[in-house]
């Protein structure tokens, strides 16, 4: 069944900008511990003081609103939900869509800096022959996406993301990419809408996190258990959200739902504690404007708590592996500066996925879109001229 897509502009109401940064300017301070290091035990206060200043100083919405209306927005109803994408045909004219599909607590704005080049690579020092149609979706629940009745699981999603891009836009083969829940959402692209027996679907995935994990997860090698225990250790130390998310979102979400201040806590910790960072400096990698935006995002709409519930949806749904192999051909790019989510070793990886690229990178975290969108684009082009779609 078809789909119309219907030309979407983000315009949010005066009224609601007015009372998220009323909720700003008058967040009530505490006492912050005295320790050497102010991200010890959290947000550092002193840092988030400072976010604070410059969102009622010089953050500007409007600007920022223009700068997301710079490309073309959509929303198409697909199984009762009103699913936003960014929908940009570059130069290669239809020829070779990706689907870009981002995760907690990031959005569609993590791509922002490379839509130019990934879909107008000759304005951008590149070949036209490397340009991508592309199309950015927000995760049911995020952004400018209908908020469900009940959590909806990755799968769910891959499901629908599949509807949009063959029912909705008429895609009848694509490329999909994915980091955090966009690296599950994507492998259950390739595992259940991957092309088979010459029949349409997604060709091929890349993907900067693992999604699914092994049938024989345990580690055989050294390296292997190396990895093991180091993520064991990391998922002690900073894991807590996930648990907190996984089995009692609501509880959080009616904190985080009345406190723009504490929403822009809980999403910045996580851009501190899990990005390539120069000495811990926040403002290495990103603008202040930059993050503010993307929680921004999360406030003008309220989706902080259906953003939380989808890792209640993982738990309630399929869950992280399907019990078998993914074998539609994989991309995997290891960024070394992702600490929680740290990439396995390639064989570990390989006994999950039919791996026929593998990039590791030399810097960038794990909003690798966002952080370093130039390694990002060199590295989608490289990995998109050895799938079956080669070069537009």
């Amino acid at each position: 069944m078809t789909v119309s897509p219907q030309p979407f502009r983000i315009s949010i109401p005066q009224a609601k900008i007015d009372a998220i940064m009323a909720r700003v300017h008058d967040y009530k301070w505490f006492a912050a511990p005295e320790l050497p290091d102010d991200w010890a035990l959290g947000m550092s206060t002193p840092v988030m003081k400072e976010i604070q200043a410059h969102w009622i100083e010089t953050y500007d919405w409007r600007a920022e609103e223009t700068k997301l209306n710079a490309y073309p927005h959509f929303t198409a109803e697909i199984e009762g939900l009103d699913i936003h994408f960014v929908h940009v045909v570059g130069e290669a004219e239809g020829r070779r869509p990706l689907l870009l599909t981002h995760g907690w607590p990031g959005s569609f704005f993590e791509f922002w800096d490379a839509i130019g080049p990934l879909a107008f690579p000759s304005q951008h020092g590149g070949q036209a022959s490397d340009a991508f149609d592309l199309i950015i979706p927000s995760l049911p629940g995020y952004g400018f996406s209908d908020k469900p009745a009940a959590p909806i699981d990755q799968r769910r999603t891959a499901y629908l993301w599949n509807r949009l891009m063959q029912d909705v836009l008429g895609y009848e083969t694509y490329l999909a990419q994915g980091g955090d829940w966009g690296s599950l959402v994507t492998s259950w692209l390739g595992q259940d809408h991957g092309t088979k027996q010459g029949l349409g679907g997604c060709a091929a995935i890349h993907i900067n996190m693992l999604g699914f994990r092994p049938v024989e997860a345990a580690p055989k090698s050294e390296e292997e258990i190396a990895w093991f225990k180091q993520r064991e250790i990391a998922m002690q130390a900073g894991g807590s959200y996930f648990q907190q998310q996984a089995t009692k979102p609501q509880t959080l979400a009616m904190s985080l739902m009345d406190s723009p201040m504490g929403t822009a806590a809980w999403i910045l910790e996580k851009f501190h504690a899990w990005s390539d960072l120069k000495a811990g400096d926040l403002q290495s990698a990103y603008t202040y404007d930059q993050l503010l935006t993307n929680v921004m995002i999360y406030l003008v709409n309220d989706a902080i708590a259906t953003s939380v519930w989808y890792y209640a949806a993982f738990f309630m749904g399929s869950g992280g592996a399907p019990g078998t192999r993914c074998e539609t051909p994989t991309g995997y790019a290891a960024y070394p500066g992702e600490p929680l989510f740290a990439s396995p070793p390639r064989s570990y990886v390989e006994r999950a996925y039919n791996v026929d690229y593998w990039s590791d990178m030399p810097r960038g975290g794990h909003f690798a879109a966002m952080e370093v969108p130039d390694l990002f684009v060199e590295d989608l082009r490289a990995w998109a001229a050895k799938t079956p779609f080669g070069q537009a």
